[in-house]
């Protein structure tokens, strides 16, 4: 029997407090608050010579790849007039590559792929009209492309079809505590995994030369209930299914040239694997040829790495996360596995998160200045509206 593999990425994503779903940040500080709390955070397996999910013939497809500074844009920035304000950034700054969502956080691929099986879906939402045009400029001004393709969390799909999805025991389709609700499709399910590679094979037909996989992953709090949805799966644990598909993803996409990479939890680096969401650092990792753990300081509650308010003290977040990267990786890095580190930081004021601060030209630097000093050359700013810092040295 075929043996389906890969290794998963992770969002981000803002958790208020009216979800009554706990977040990944939440379930993590509970784990560390409680002396016992040991249920939700379980110990990573010990690494296995024989382990399926080890990679085989893991090559970096772009040895020669820049070394990227980068930003997201959305569907709509790079479809529309807000593209030639990100475009100038690039060209004012040591900016030089775009993360641009082809699926996005609801599940609609962002272009018409021409391809049959993919129309037939009814999930194409054409938000950028010209996309051969769209990949000219980027080349014109040697913007490094980045497809970003949101796996799991797709509302889209699981409305269309239940069957991948989660159903509840009344029938109708999981969503969770958000207005309007998000609703994730199954990480077990193989015709979800060939979705989604379908999506990034067109992406690389139309230009890119990066797949950024986010969202990959169960939903927050899945463990929670587990065992009363309804949906199809395996005696594989959930880091294990999920790490499946990631590694199944490399492989069928490494011939094509492309770069594969993965968003995850900045948390993850700096606890055991979260088998709740499926969520296993190393076995990601190992499968990548990018890994970006999303380390944004708003992201990090009281205590964490000694700071009061980590939000409110950049370097010292930057800096603590980075380590705890560098020492969780340091098992894979002896066997050759290991990915480039590209970190999402903050270009954002969290004005949600009590104690901010303004983030400005400062912030983001000493983000940046952290980063130096553990070795780490590459970053991506997340901004949700596209609306980035000016006057800052990358």
């Amino acid at each position: 029997m075929e043996i389906l593999l890969a290794s998963l990425a992770l969002i981000w994503g803002n958790v208020t407090a009216a979800n009554p779903d706990a977040s990944f940040e939440q379930l993590v500080q509970a784990s560390l608050d409680a002396k016992n709390a040991v249920a939700i955070v379980q110990p990573a397996p010990t690494n296995d010579p024989t382990d399926p999910l080890a990679p085989v013939n893991k090559l970096d497809p772009q040895k020669d790849a820049p070394k990227v500074k980068g930003i997201y844009a959305t569907a709509h920035s790079a479809g529309g007039s807000r593209l030639n304000t990100l475009v100038k950034l690039m060209d004012d700054t040591e900016l030089n590559a775009m993360v641009i969502d082809v699926k996005d956080d609801w599940g609609y691929i962002t272009w018409e792929t021409g391809n049959p099986e993919l129309d037939a879906m009814g999930t194409t939402q054409k938000i950028i009209g010209n996309m051969p045009g769209l990949m000219t400029t980027l080349n014109e001004h040697n913007i490094y492309p980045i497809a970003r393709i949101v796996v799991f969390k797709d509302t889209v799909l699981a409305k269309k079809k239940p069957e991948l999805s989660f159903v509840n025991p009344d029938g109708t389709v999981w969503g969770n505590g958000k207005n309007p609700p998000d609703s994730f499709v199954n990480p077990y399910n193989k015709e979800v995994w060939d979705y989604n590679i379908a999506v990034a094979k067109e992406a690389v037909k139309a230009g890119f030369k990066e797949i950024q996989f986010d969202y990959v992953r169960f939903p927050e709090g899945f463990e929670k209930r587990a065992d009363t949805l309804k949906y199809t799966k395996d005696d594989r644990p959930r880091i294990d299914a999920v790490a499946s598909f990631v590694k199944y993803a490399k492989e069928q996409l490494q011939p094509l040239g492309v770069r594969v990479s993965v968003d995850i939890f900045g948390y993850a680096a700096s606890v055991p694997a979260a088998e709740g969401i499926g969520q296993d650092f190393e076995k990601i990792s190992q499968n990548v040829d990018v890994i970006s753990p999303m380390i944004y300081p708003s992201h990090y509650s009281t205590g964490w790495f000694g700071a009061k308010v980590p939000d409110a003290a950049p370097y010292v977040t930057i800096n603590g996360a980075s380590k705890d990267t560098t020492k969780k990786l340091e098992a894979i890095d002896k066997k050759g596995w290991k990915p480039v580190v590209r970190p999402w930081i903050q270009d954002f004021t969290a004005s949600w998160v009590p104690g901010y601060i303004k983030y400005g030209p400062h912030e983001v630097q000493e983000q940046i200045r952290a980063l130096k000093d553990n070795g780490v050359d590459e970053f991506l700013l997340w901004n949700a509206n596209n609306n980035y810092t000016p006057n800052v040295s990358y």
